[in-house]
């Protein structure tokens, strides 16, 4: 196994709990991904909020993707 250094702010350090210091890449990888997950989610929820979809009712949502779903079955 090889080792890898990095330099992290200490913000950053207490924020993704690195406690020890140390930890597997697999779980870095996981803890970077959930942060762009949530920022692209952030910023899905501005967009929407922006463009009024963020008021659309269940039954307006739910005739988007029936039509959605429709028009790839006409294909």
């Amino acid at each position: 196994m090889r080792t890898v250094q990095i330099s992290i702010s200490e913000n950053d350090f207490q924020k993704y709990n690195f406690g020890s210091g140390k930890i597997k890449f697999t779980d870095l990888v996981a803890l970077i991904s959930l942060e762009y997950a949530k920022k692209a989610l952030l910023e899905s929820n501005e967009i929407a909020e922006q463009v009024g979809l963020s008021k659309m009712t269940i039954d307006e949502i739910n005739a988007e993707i029936k039509a959605v779903r429709d028009a790839k079955n006409e294909f």
